[in-house]
């Protein structure tokens, strides 16, 4: 029996005023995370109802205007700012976290923050779902390009909970609907959800609610739905100076970190309740780290810890100027008001490159990581390595838009930094680690035994530019695999004037008949 819901947009609905240039809101209104990117729209529109979306994009779509949408404002690229955006629709305050009985699922709105949504659910059912650690973050974006976090080698990614999404979509003739699709396979719209299972944000159209719950779960009771929440959480860290620490030391730090994940990423793996990570700054900076995190009641938790820490330092001479192990309660961590966000308020202009590991780096890989963490003049960097793998692995590839199935890391090359006059400058020197380190694939980590593409919600326009990918594997493959024909043909369906788009966005499939 299909779970579908489409209404048709009723005339006369209520539009949210419009926030212009000459309002004394204006400015504050337009600032995200990244402040690279500031947008100049004409207006700037506050929904708060589904019908208020409706009406936005309705009056957008009729006036010709481009629109772009924004929740919580943690934007890597300029697709909230480019200069084309007229309308922008900040949803940030949409931010209602409940359960729907009628469903049997939870209700999540898209302007809520990932640190709000854990204190709802933690609060009121002991429940979370496997989320990221930037609690500032919202959930508009982060669950629809497949989000992840601590908890995922646990129990999977977000995606995988996902019931059903509500999405405000325009036709071919301009006319603005609203769907909700399900993960029912007998829905009509069951395509419009499963795009929402990794596809990323800004694609298909605007979301204004997700329903989640554990896939063939039957209990009425709201607390059985979603993972149990830890109670309390352990965490780890060795830190290494850069002084003293030669390149050998370096290199076998890291060659620990991938080899251990190799043997522990499998989804059915005794260790798939710990994750770990590792950080390294430039020479110029504080160091080197690695951690691990774990549920603390979980059977022989710390002696978990104690080993995962014995294997990253084997074969490391250098002794680690600090080390800890804490345990603290999980929602403290988890749900503390910008933990885990990039830079400071004085400092927020962000760079970031990424790719998934199957493996740990090759031996040619870790010099030249190594070569570029050590050499030059300062550079803002931060190397990241965070785990990944355990029960995300346990889905099909094609079962959600999240093709990465097989997957073991994550690595992100971040660079923050405070002054526009620094852009190019560190630009550039990121750019040129990342190219180096995928040398062999054309600057880029086309999939391959160590190698699987990119992570959309960490999007990076350069792997669409062919001065920065020479490896002729186009940056949809490098992000969406062999999903990326499904995805053009729910974008024909669904958005086929790409009314909503951006760098990267999802191009619609060409229409079979020519016309």
């Amino acid at each position: 029996m299909t779970d579908t819901v489409q209404r048709t947009v009723a005339p006369g609905l209520s539009t949210p005023p419009a926030v212009t240039p000459d309002d004394p809101r204006y400015e504050s209104l337009l600032r995200g995370t990244n402040h690279r990117f500031v947008p100049r729209p004409d207006e700037v529109r506050v929904a708060t109802t589904t019908e208020q979306v409706v009406a936005v994009v309705a009056d957008a779509v009729a006036t010709g205007r481009r629109i772009a949408v924004r929740s919580g404002g943690h934007g890597f690229e300029d697709f909230t700012a480019s200069a084309d955006v007229r309308v922008l629709l900040d949803l940030s305050e949409m931010t209602e976290v409940r359960f729907d009985a009628e469903r049997r699922a939870f209700s999540v709105q898209p302007g809520a923050t990932l640190g709000h949504v854990y204190r709802v659910l933690f609060k009121g059912w002991g429940v979370t779902l496997p989320g990221g650690e930037c609690a500032e973050v919202g959930v508009g974006g982060h669950f629809a390009g497949g989000g992840y976090g601590p908890l995922s080698r646990r129990d999977g990614s977000i995606v995988d909970y996902l019931h059903a999404v509500e999405v405000v979509v325009v036709d071919a003739d301009g006319g603005v609907r609203v769907v909700v699709a399900t993960d029912d396979p007998a829905d009509p719209h069951h395509d419009l959800w499963w795009a929402h299972t990794g596809g990323g944000g800004g694609n298909f159209g605007i979301v204004t609610r997700y329903w989640l719950r554990a896939p063939g779960e039957s209990s009425a009771d709201p607390a059985d739905l979603l993972p149990k929440a830890p109670a309390r959480w352990r965490t780890a860290m060795l830190l290494w100076s850069w002084e003293g620490l030669s390149e050998a030391d370096f290199t076998a730090i890291m060659r620990n970190v991938g080899t251990w994940f190799e043997r522990n990423s499998a989804p059915d793996s005794p260790a798939r309740n710990l994750t770990g990570f590792f950080v390294s700054s430039h020479r110029s900076g504080w160091g080197v780290s690695v951690g691990a995190s774990i549920d603390a009641d979980v059977p022989d938790a710390e002696e978990q810890v104690e080993r995962y820490l014995a294997a990253m330092t084997a074969g490391v001479a250098a002794e680690p100027v600090h080390r800890e192990q804490k345990v603290r309660p999980w929602l403290y961590g988890a749900s503390y008001p910008g933990w885990g966000d990039p830079g400071t308020i004085d400092s927020r202009r962000i760079k970031i490159k990424a790719a998934y590991l199957r493996r740990g780096y090759r031996d040619g890989q870790l010099a030249t990581i190594y070569r570029h963490l050590s050499g030059g003049d300062a550079f803002p960097i931060e190397f990241i390595l965070i785990g990944y793998g355990g029960r995300v692995n346990a889905i099909d590839p094609a079962a959600t838009a999240t093709a990465q199935r097989d997957s073991i890391l994550k690595a992100a090359f971040l660079s923050v930094w405070p002054d526009q006059a620094q852009d190019d400058t560190v630009i550039a020197r990121l750019r040129e680690m990342y190219r180096d380190v995928y040398a062999e694939t054309g600057g880029v980590p086309v999939p391959d035994e160590v190698s699987d593409g990119s992570y959309i919600n960490y999007p990076d326009a350069d792997l669409a530019d062919p001065a920065w990918n020479t490896s002729g594997v186009p940056w949809h493959d490098l992000y969406y695999r062999g999903n990326y024909p499904r995805l053009q043909q729910v974008k024909r369906r669904y958005d086929p004037n790409e009314v909503f788009r951006h760098a990267l966005s999802v191009r619609p499939a060409a229409d079979p008949s020519g016309n």
